[in-house]
């Protein structure tokens, strides 16, 4: 019996029947000929096109097999690499979307009989990690591109860095609260106790108020008119009460001994401008050194040429721990400056402007040279001796053989030669 002819409800029927997978036991990978039952599957094996491809198989068998198990293993491996990376994936998943392509080398024609005998192949051969669960069995794919290798260990390595830093800080964290517990004060005797009363008690709340007192600079240097009125304004206390009436019953005494006191009054003025005169030239002389102080603590330590790094994540995740070196500062105070990005690749040479409070300085390894940001000794050029992590400083080494301890961290920072 012929085809039917095309478009006809026959023809329509069977492609419907023929679409999508079929049973693997029907299909004959020489022919590449796919059988919807068994009779049909019996008609194609006693055709002659099929004996002709049986002869040509017979010729060189390990042929076609390593072929077709090559075939097989390469699109399995691409479509576990493409869709899935280096997940832990189930084999069964994989090999579903693997055969949902209809042009796909079956398993038949492979040296594995079973999709289990191809997993443990996978991972003898070490093409993938592969374990055994209840569920069935795991892949894992090894991805053994140069590039990949790379950017997984580059990763590691930052991760390690990151996990470092914060257990140093975790670590310096409890040992603060640590050392705040024991010099804490014993407050078991300030503890709140409830309130306990009776019903007929009445509650009274005892607030132990200051009288208010009058400050003894302006008894003596004089209140103007508006402060005299606000003084009036205010409520008068016992004591301010008990002052007025001494004050009353010793004005009799006050008024004979004025004419006394007028004449010793001229002596302890000229004494007084002189005191005045002595404390403003002390006072001009302290003023001095705490203004060059000022003028120091205005500025900020960033200099050209300092190795940094970034802090802050405002600028975005990748600009985030990268390192750079300062090209150029913004303005005279030395606290904002524009920093020429070196590391990681992908921002590499990238120039990025920005103040020292989302900086932090650089500290290389054991004998390198670093510059001396703050103090007295800021500008010199010291040698690192001993890195000391738990107190978050360094011991440094001048060139006169001089050594400096417990240098902190953001004193001293890599510069670029």
């Amino acid at each position: 019996m012929g085809k039917h002819e095309v478009g006809t409800p026959k023809y329509i029927a069977n492609k419907i029947k023929a679409k999508g997978l079929q049973k693997l036991r029907w299909f004959c990978q020489m022919c590449q000929k796919q059988c919807r039952d068994e009779n049909g599957f019996k008609c194609h094996t006693t055709s002659e096109s099929h004996h002709r491809q049986l002869l040509l198989f017979a010729d060189n068998a390990h042929k076609y097999i390593d072929q077709f198990s090559n075939e097989f293993c390469q699109q399995f491996l691409e479509l576990l690499s493409r869709q899935f990376g280096t997940k832990r994936v189930p084999a069964n998943r994989v090999y579903q979307e693997y055969i949902a392509d209809r042009e796909h080398v079956h398993m038949n024609a492979t040296m594995w009989l079973t999709l289990t005998g191809f997993v443990k192949w996978l991972g003898r051969s070490g093409k993938c990690v592969v374990d055994e669960t209840e569920k069935g069995w795991f892949i894992t794919y090894i991805d053994r591109d140069p590039e990949a290798v790379a950017y997984l260990e580059k990763q590691a390595k930052k991760e390690k860095m990151d996990r470092n830093e914060e257990e140093r800080m975790m670590a310096f964290i409890e040992k603060q609260v640590e050392s705040g517990r024991q010099n804490a004060p014993d407050e078991s005797s300030d503890e709140p106790t409830p309130l306990i009363r009776t019903e007929d008690e009445p509650l009274v709340l005892n607030m132990k108020l200051k009288p208010k007192v009058l400050p003894a600079s302006l008894v003596k240097l004089g209140i103007s008119g508006k402060k005299k009125q606000s003084l009036k304004e205010e409520p008068i206390t016992e004591l301010e009460c008990e002052s007025s009436s001494r004050k009353s019953s010793q004005s009799v005494k006050r008024e004979r001994s004025n004419s006394l006191e007028s004449i010793d009054a001229n002596e302890s003025e000229s004494s007084s401008s002189r005191s005045l005169k002595s404390s403003k030239r002390k006072s001009s002389h302290s003023e001095e050194p705490s203004s060059k102080k000022r003028e120091k603590e205005a500025k900020g330590w960033l200099r050209r040429g300092l190795v940094v790094k970034i802090v802050t994540r405002r600028l975005g995740e990748k600009y985030y721990k990268a390192k750079g070196v300062i090209s150029e500062l913004v303005d005279e105070s030395f606290f904002v400056g524009k920093v020429k990005l070196k590391s990681p690749e992908e921002v590499e040479g990238h120039v990025v402007k920005i103040d020292q409070e989302h900086l932090e300085t650089v500290i290389p390894a054991i004998g390198r040279e670093v510059i001396i940001l703050k103090g007295k000794d800021a500008g010199e050029i010291v040698t690192i001796r001993k890195v000391r992590i738990e107190d978050f400083c360094v011991d440094v080494e001048f060139k006169k053989g001089e050594i400096l301890k417990r240098v902190p961290y953001e004193e001293i920072c890599k510069f670029s030669e």
